[in-house]
């Protein structure tokens, strides 16, 4: 599995939980003899400008955080052109689902999907798209970005039953007929963090889904991490989840 990273992703540049130490560890730690890794790079300024106003962008540089962000952002659209030929994972943080066109919150920046798809979408790498966002949280950021592009079909399931859960997550994705999938993968969803809903295997299970769609339709997918923060569970998530969008 190819996965999107970078070193400077495992610095603490703020006090907030998608930033504290051993979190993107842990996820390394499980990957080890699973992925190939591939250094990420930084998301041009027209990239960043695609989604976000000037005034936000300042913002991000006047708080000192532009490069981690950028870097992110970089990522993420690596991950989305590598995508269409296999599936591709963008290990990175800051996370990017709650970043607007002209503000953010929940410690997210820039948006790291939208930027993502934009830079397909304005390179004439695809036509359409659709996101699946399983993070404990509404995508709303994305939502607000990318609702009206008119190219995009937005889902962030939600239930506090299992089973319902990966029901609706299968409803939505046989209803796709797109260029490419995009996976907002937040795993702050997890029996054992803030969400307490999902198991392990159901991480699994959904990333299996996307591979099925992407078959049947002959496309391809790629997925940028967002939430999770119980460092004891998180990278057993995150392998589950990349080894069923192998197929495995």
């Amino acid at each position: 599995m190819l996965v999107i990273t970078h070193q400077d992703f495992l610095e603490e540049y703020t006090s907030d939980p998608a930033a504290a130490p051993g979190r993107i560890e842990s996820i390394l730690k499980a990957l080890e003899g699973e992925a190939v890794f591939e250094d990420a790079y930084p998301a041009g300024h027209d990239d960043i400008s695609a989604v976000h106003t000037p005034s936000h962008i300042h913002s991000v540089e006047r708080r000192g955080l532009y490069n981690i962000a950028v870097l992110a952002a970089g990522a993420a659209a690596q991950a989305a052109e590598k995508g269409l030929s296999e599936p591709c994972f963008a290990l990175v943080r800051p996370p990017g689902h709650h970043a607007s066109a002209d503000s953010s919150w929940g410690f997210c920046y820039f948006n790291n999907m939208a930027i993502a798809l934009e830079h397909l979408k304005r390179n004439g790498l695809i036509q359409s798209a659709y996101v699946l966002d399983f993070d404990m949280h509404f995508g709303d950021g994305t939502v607000s970005i990318l609702e009206n592009r008119g190219y995009v079909t937005l889902h962030n399931p939600e239930s506090g039953d299992r089973r319902v859960y990966l029901e609706e997550v299968e409803r939505g994705l046989s209803n796709a007929t797109v260029d490419i999938i995009g996976v907002s993968a937040g795993f702050d969803n997890h029996v054992e963090d803030w969400g307490r809903v999902l198991l392990t295997e159901d991480y699994r299970a959904m990333g299996r889904m996307v591979w099925e769609r992407c078959r049947e339709l002959g496309i391809g997918c790629f997925a940028v991490l967002e939430g999770g923060y119980n460092h004891q569970v998180l990278g057993a998530n995150v392998r589950a989840f990349l080894r069923g969008l192998q197929g495995m």
